[in-house]
């Protein structure tokens, strides 16, 4: 183990980075000295401008934020990280001479890991510092393993000339109608990363069933519907996927009940998977695909406007989804 007190494994072969931000050069010399003897690669930034840059150049692992500065105050690269999907899980440790309730407060609101006044200990910053670095190395494990999922799934359709790109756009509707919806942000995050993943575990399905030209023996499609249970079991043991399995195993369920792999009724099955259901559809009605050509988009249009209360998709997502591509068509 290094001297820093954590597994070098946990940041791969490279040393944690570190960037300091303070308009004071003898406060960034004086952190530089006290962190000199861990195993950290340490970087500087004089002003709020520079540090913004310096982040997106280098993307820290943790940050040592002085508030009062030039130009762009320690608050604001406080805010801009923290509201960056690319930055907001680095750690920001507010280091400050400030000392007053309300200025911890602000910068904790805004979304500060920690809070440390001039003149601070060594041994409590270094301890703060490892600590933060520690949640920082294993929210990165998690990403990683959320890549490597999604990865996966690029890899399974980029075999298939007919369904290259389907999950990429399949999530792109999907977040669109749940916006129309008015879902939350999360909500919408979950959806997309379900959507992403919902036919990863065609990955479990023959390819000279997936590939079959013609239709499908009762034995073929029994096999084909395996897929969603398959994809579930594939993501259920990464925790952060966790929100993310009902759109996997759900979407292939029906309002009327005669779905799969479940038989839910309508009222059991999440929107996430309703919305995917639809969205799924109309992008396998107007795609070619082994067993048929791809239709025109108006003719997918009037089946979900013919079906829509026929008991296989939701009526709210299956409107709101048309209302969607009318709006589309209009401004083209």
């Amino acid at each position: 183990m290094p001297t820093g007190g954590f597994p070098a494994t946990l940041f791969g072969m490279s040393q944690p980075k570190i960037l300091i931000v303070d308009d004071n050069r003898v406060n960034v010399d004086l952190l530089k000295a006290q962190l000199k003897s861990f195993p950290y690669t340490i970087d500087t930034a004089y002003d709020g401008e520079e540090a913004l840059a310096k982040i997106h150049q280098i993307m820290p692992d943790l940050v040592l934020l002085d508030l009062m500065m030039p130009k762009i105050s320690g608050y604001e690269v406080c805010r801009a990280i923290k509201q960056d999907k690319e930055t907001q899980f680095i750690p920001v440790i507010i280091i400050t001479a400030l000392s007053e309730l309300d200025d911890k407060i602000k910068a904790i609101e805004l979304g500060a890991d920690d809070f440390l006044v001039k003149p601070f200990n060594k041994l409590e910053l270094v301890t703060r510092i490892k600590s933060l670095l520690n949640l920082k190395a294993l929210h990165d494990d998690v990403d990683r393993s959320e890549n490597i999922l999604f990865s996966l799934a690029k890899a399974l359709e980029a075999k298939d000339v007919y369904t290259r790109g389907h999950s990429d756009r399949v999530a792109h509707y999907s977040v669109q109608v749940a916006k129309a919806l008015g879902l939350d942000e999360k909500e919408v995050e979950i959806l997309r990363k379900g959507a992403l993943l919902h036919d990863i575990g065609k990955i479990g399905v023959k390819e000279d069933v997936l590939l079959k030209e013609g239709k499908l023996t009762p034995e073929e499609m029994a096999h084909i519907k395996l897929h969603p249970s398959i994809g579930y079991e594939i993501c259920k043991p990464l925790k952060s996927i966790a929100p993310c399995l009902c759109c996997i195993r759900s979407h292939h369920e029906r309002v009327d009940g005669e779905g799969y792999p479940d038989n839910l009724p309508g009222k059991d099955i999440p929107l996430s998977a309703k919305i995917i259901a639809v969205v799924d559809s109309y992008d396998a009605m107007v795609t070619d695909r082994p067993y048929r050509k791809k239709m025109p988009k108006e003719d997918a249009l009037k089946i979900f406007e013919k079906e829509k209360k026929n008991g296989q998709w939701d009526v709210t997502v299956v409107e709101a989804f048309l209302m969607m591509i009318r709006k589309q068509n209009e401004t083209k």
